[in-house]
């Protein structure tokens, strides 16, 4: 079988704890586009997590999670761990 190397890809991503914080400030400090998901109704800021519709269908963002928007502005939760295993800091 053959193998394959993911790409190297630029993303943004925002700690779920931020956006709970942000949320009660009225989104202040906190991407424009976190912002327009939710005033679009995908994403949505519960007490204590965050509900995101993704492609795949609804998932959840818990507060030590990330929100990951990918190349296509599609928005999706990552644990931790997983998020430092494949993402660094990009200039």
């Amino acid at each position: 079988m053959a193998k394959f190397r993911k790409k190297p890809v630029v993303i943004e991503a925002v700690p779920v704890a931020h956006v709970l914080t942000a949320a009660d400030r009225q989104w202040i400090g906190v991407p424009s586009w976190l912002r327009d998901a939710f005033e679009a109704g995908s994403l949505i800021v519960l007490q204590d997590h965050l509900r995101i519709r993704t492609l795949e269908g609804t998932m959840y963002g818990e507060k030590d999670d990330w929100i990951i928007r990918g190349v296509q502005g599609e928005l999706y939760p990552c644990k931790p761990d997983i998020f430092a295993a494949s993402y660094e800091p990009a200039e």
